[in-house]
């Protein structure tokens, strides 16, 4: 990746979008749904973009989508890159720097992901606190793109602290039993295994998943603030004994979109 390449996306981007976002959403496995409530939408394919990505999880429709949402001009992302779909670790994060050089100043990530914290229970919202990376990579080994940040950015508050305790009020007022915890990521595809999970625990995580740490740490290098949340899909390997599925994450996905919907609505209209 480099900055010939995001700025020549960002320019066929401007060709069909005629604002800035405020902000981006980054949409998970089974919460696309969410871009169905944006108004005067304008939808790119990613394969519609030169030099870009194309995903293929299902789940994940491969767009984005501009418009307006609760009063402010937006962008959603409908289906996000995953290193285990043979993506470099650094072609991941080009959305967030196309995202960034286009203007966008904030980010909401989302995600489905595993219970670790034997206390949740599939369908409960996380706010994720902090992050450990599992993968053994780094989206910024390489050359530093200067333009957009330091060669070695800060990352003791990658989540800001005022969109989580933003969250935590919203959640309380819509008499939302919202979680707050470390998510943790590792390559996948493989579902883990019992032991690792046992060890994931050990270490400090409450849920796991596939994707949102190379978003978050590009975002945090190129200035952007960032809130995560996390849904809770499934309990993670060996808690129920019971086997890991796709289907069963997009299906607790759908059950609780109205909620989640309900959630982040009203933290876009705030934030």
């Amino acid at each position: 990746m480099n900055i010939e390449r995001i700025k020549s996306i960002t320019k066929q981007i401007k060709d069909k979008v005629d604002f800035v976002p405020e902000l981006l959403m980054v949409l998970g496995s089974g919460l696309g749904h969410m871009a169905e409530g944006i108004e005067n939408k304008i939808e790119i394919k990613y394969d519609s973009l030169r030099d870009f990505l194309v995903t293929d999880v299902e789940g994940h429709v491969g767009q984005f989508v501009f418009g307006d949402y609760m009063g402010k001009k937006v962008v959603m992302m409908q289906g996000r890159f995953h290193y285990y779909e043979g993506h470099s670790i650094n072609e991941s994060i080009l959305p967030i720097y196309v995202m960034r050089d286009l203007g966008v100043e904030k980010l909401i990530v989302t995600n489905a992901s595993g219970g670790v914290n034997e206390s949740y229970t599939p369908g409960d919202l996380m706010i994720i606190e902090d992050h450990i990376n599992f993968t053994g990579q780094n989206p910024l080994i390489g050359p530093n793109l200067d333009e957009f940040g330091p060669r070695f950015p800060d990352m003791s508050r990658a989540y800001d602290r005022e969109y989580m305790a933003l969250t935590e009020k919203i959640a309380k007022k819509q008499s939302l039993d919202i979680k707050k915890g470390v998510y943790a990521m590792y390559t996948g595809p493989s579902y883990e295994t019992p032991a690792e999970i046992k060890s994931y625990r050990l270490l400090g995580a409450d849920a796991i998943g596939m994707s949102t740490v190379p978003e978050v740490i590009a975002a945090n290098h190129a200035g952007m603030r960032v809130l995560g949340i996390s849904c809770i899909t499934n309990m993670a390997s060996g808690i129920l004994d019971t086997p890991l599925s796709h289907e069963d994450v997009i299906k607790v996905s759908n059950k609780v979109k109205d909620v989640f919907t309900s959630l982040v609505s009203e933290i876009i209209k705030e934030i």
